[in-house]
């Protein structure tokens, strides 16, 4: 969505575009999540893979990439980091090995469950919104994710 140049003069033609304040927030977002996650020696992407496979066990790499909205050729990499760092498993599915599973190890969801215990809290205050205004607005972000993928999917 964009404003006509007229209705604008003094705005930064950036301001006008909800795809540059996604990203600028996305941006904002991996700025406060930074000093959150580096006492657990994890990134933002691990923190989220961690996050995604302690709500389910035993999940294939192409669900988790589905679930996260990644390609395998960036999910991989992210899945053997922490493996090598002792946070989850990587096993062949006994039906089909091409199929690969996926599991938190006891400190992967060790460290899941306390990264969850406390960083989303500090998320929230950085945001200065309350839950009620938190949860619509991802609401909202979540639909028009959808919407675009949709549309971008074909």
């Amino acid at each position: 969505m964009r404003a006509s140049p007229s209705s604008a003069p003094d705005r930064d033609p950036l301001d006008q575009f909800l795809c540059f304040s996604v990203y600028a927030a996305g941006l904002a977002f991996n700025r406060v999540y930074k000093p959150l996650l580096d006492p657990y020696g994890i990134t933002y992407p691990q923190y989220l893979t961690l996050v995604a496979l302690s709500g389910k066990e035993g999940q294939t790499v192409s669900e988790l990439g589905e679930k996260l909205h990644l390609e395998s050729n960036t999910l991989t990499p992210l899945i053997k980091r922490l493996e090598a760092a002792g946070l989850v498993t990587r096993t062949r599915d006994t039906k089909d090995e091409r199929v690969v599973r996926l599991g938190l190890t006891q400190a992967g969801r060790s460290l899941a469950e306390t990264a969850l215990g406390c960083v989303p809290s500090e998320v929230l205050k950085a945001t200065g919104m309350d839950r009620a205004a938190l949860g619509a607005l991802n609401a909202e972000l979540a639909s028009l994710g959808k919407a675009l993928r949709k549309t971008a999917a074909g």
